[in-house]
């Protein structure tokens, strides 16, 4: 009898302790979510100007997650040109290959990859190799937990392609990787032209175009933590 009632405090124990573990991650799961219903990841891809051959555009990431940050070692950002677009220079950020630029003669291009993969320059960057919100090593933190450091920015210069509103072609496939499983990006759209505020607040400039892109976290219901 004695053994029998050691047995079942024995099973009874191992069943308490599974069902809190059980509960526990259900309520990690659903803490999660919960802290990010709506949350996303938006691409903003202002051209600024035309050049002879394309454009010069600053592409900006905005963490719109209430509670997610990118934490360390933080964004790389992917696309897939639309023509036979190449990417003369950058500031702010680089290109992890430069590809086949054998076609160039003179001046050669910082990338000439079909699908180039974009990084953030480190801390300590010389500043004639920045621009505003660079330079952060791909980290961002959220919108929520400090409103004024929830962007990561770049300049690039594009060569090869439209040199109108009507002739740029926009860039397709848009791939976000972060720690974690990542994020599924939609396809990029035309948005309403982004307006800037000059320093003095005296004057207002706007984007030639602007595109948008979407990309919201791959794992929301399924993830252990935040």
């Amino acid at each position: 009898m004695d053994y029998c009632f050691r047995s079942l405090t024995r099973v009874s124990i191992s069943t308490i302790v599974l069902a809190i573990l059980l509960s526990s991650f259900s309520f990690t799961c659903t803490e999660s979510y919960a802290l990010n219903p709506n949350g996303n990841i938006t691409i903003k891809w202002d051209i600024m100007s035309w050049t002879p051959d394309g454009y010069v555009a600053v592409v900006t990431i905005y963490n719109f997650q209430q509670y997610r940050n990118i934490s360390s070692p933080g964004w790389t950002l992917g696309w897939t040109w639309a023509k036979k677009e190449v990417i003369w220079s950058m500031v702010g950020s680089q290109t992890t290959e430069q590809g086949d630029c054998s076609r160039y003669k003179g001046a050669i291009p910082h990338c000439c990859m079909k699908t180039p993969t974009v990084v953030d320059l480190l801390p300590g960057t010389p500043y004639n190799q920045q621009i505003a919100n660079c330079c952060k090593g791909g980290v961002i933190s959220s919108w929520a937990q400090d409103p004024n450091n929830y962007a990561s920015s770049f300049q690039v210069s594009v060569g090869v392609a439209g040199t109108t509103n009507r002739t740029v072609k926009l860039p397709k496939n848009f791939t976000l990787l972060a720690p974690g499983p990542g994020y599924m990006c939609g396809p990029a759209f035309v948005g309403k032209s982004t307006k800037f505020i000059t320093p003095d607040g005296r004057r207002v400039t706007q984007a030639m175009m602007t595109w948008n892109v979407t990309c919201t976290y791959s794992q929301l219901f399924w993830d252990t933590g935040v």
